[in-house]
């Protein structure tokens, strides 16, 4: 096992190349110019139609969509809430949760008071250019016809449609990154155990676009599997920059907790279910490695050669920690925080991997399958990891059957309910359950794979 890990750990050195290209564009948060705000955008000759309009190639309606259906344009209220307020108490802030930087990092676009337009206001919640960026370069070219969108994202409009950027963008907040970050400690005050997977997060919010010809002309195509696969990598190595980030990975004596499975610690006392993984003792907590387990299944589909050597290295991960980050006779590879960010670098090469693959309907039933056979090595032994799943692979089937690759029958729907049904109250979760129900989808899937033959 020595020998393998001491090969993994060269080998995902060669894979950490360093990535020429464009850089990741600034968030909009973060980026440069003035946000004119939300009003900016309300017209109804500009995004505040009621309805949709036929004769345009954007729908109009967008202001609309986002103030009446969008959960985001009702982030900011909610810091008004009796539970936000006993969050701000808790954490001892010295202002109330809806004038609290730490709060509004992440339920309003919270630019500098410098960089805020007369119509801009911070009750918008997260509004157009939370997402979009601030505006006041971009507004007015975006509407001449002739300017491409490739020059409009020069004048500083920020690439949503682009999966990669998209899901940094997304995890920012859903997850953190070094300017805004949902600690242990804001959990431990009430916030709610952060929880997020692109596809389905997407799915479940209201689009205020269409996927035409003119949307395919100007982005390029739309694809939920793709944005999938690279979301679950970005997922992975977002969660890795942190841990390997001294300034965000510890609490003082503590690790910072929120990196690690919650439910390793938060379940009744007189409860057993602990189950071996990656050599790991009992009594100890696990990193929660739900976003690594998905880029697992990945690297089988994608990726095969290297999937042997993924797998060390996280099993040295893991062993690291448990070690307090120092080098030992089973974790030659040396300190946690190395090993975190070594694997992290060779997430970018996957990336790029995931950017040019052919997600074919014979290459996402590889990918179905392999996070089905996962169950195999009790990998879903903790909720997180079966949460994800679950949403992974309810977006695969789901993108397979809507391209007519996949017959979905009715053991596979009776299948996912029940799977929903498990993971409806964490505290209850039911690893064997899970692993039955992962039995019947599997006997599904080749049942289906079979007929199609």
């Amino acid at each position: 096992m020595r020998g393998l890990i001491q090969k993994s750990a060269t080998l995902l050195a060669l894979m950490a190349v360093v990535i020429v290209g464009a850089a990741a564009p600034p968030m909009p948060h973060q980026a440069p110019g003035t946000s004119l705000g939300a009003a900016s955008c309300a017209s109804s000759t500009c995004h505040g139609a009621v309805t949709p309009w036929n004769a345009s190639n954007v729908l109009q309606n967008e202001y609309t969509t986002w103030g009446r259906l969008d959960p985001h344009s009702q982030a900011y209220n909610t810091l008004l809430n009796d539970a936000s307020r006993r969050i701000a108490k808790n954490l001892g802030l010295q202002e109330p949760a809806h004038q609290a930087k730490i709060c509004l990092d992440c339920h309003a676009h919270n630019p500098s008071a410098a960089q805020r337009g007369d119509r801009f206001q911070i009750s918008d919640g997260v509004s157009c250019e939370a997402c979009h960026g601030p505006s006041d370069r971009w507004i007015a070219s975006h509407t001449v016809k002739g300017v491409s969108h490739s020059e409009n994202l020069k004048r500083g409009l920020y690439p949503s449609s682009r999966p990669a950027d998209q899901a940094r963008l997304c995890l920012s907040c859903h997850f953190g990154d070094s300017s805004r970050f949902v600690t242990h400690r804001i959990m431990g005050a009430g916030h709610p155990r952060m929880s997020f997977e692109i596809t389905t997060f997407a799915a479940l919010t209201p689009a205020h676009y269409r996927v035409d010809r003119d949307y395919v002309e100007r982005k390029g195509p739309y694809e939920p599997i793709r944005l999938w696969a690279i979301g679950q990598a970005i997922a992975a190595k977002t969660f890795l920059d942190t841990l390997a980030d001294p300034k965000r990975n510890r609490d003082g004596l503590f690790p910072e907790l929120v990196l690690f499975d919650c439910h390793a610690c938060h379940r009744s006392m007189g409860e057993k279910r602990w189950v071996a993984r990656h050599g790991l003792p009992p009594g100890v907590i696990r990193l929660n490695d739900s976003s690594l387990l998905m880029v697992r299944a990945l690297t089988l589909t994608v990726d095969p050669q290297n999937s042997a050597a993924f797998d060390a290295a996280i099993s040295a991960l893991h062993r690291s920690v448990l070690a307090g980050g120092t080098a030992t006779a089973s974790t030659p590879a040396g300190r946690t925080e190395d090993l975190a960010r070594s694997i992290a670098q060779s997430l970018d090469r996957l990336v790029l991997t995931l950017e040019k693959t052919n997600f074919d309907h014979a290459t996402q039933r590889r990918m179905l399958m392999s996070l089905i056979e996962e169950s195999r090595a009790a990998d879903y032994s903790d909720y997180a990891g079966a949460e994800q799943a679950y949403m992974a692979l309810l977006s695969l089937a789901n993108g397979l059957a809507r391209d007519g690759n996949l017959r979905v029958s009715e053991a596979m729907r009776a299948s996912f309910q029940r799977m929903k049904e498990l993971l409806s109250n964490e505290d209850r979760y039911q690893h064997s359950r899970f692993l039955t129900e992962l039995a019947s989808l599997r006997q599904a899937v080749s049942a289906d794979q079979r007929s199609a033959k």
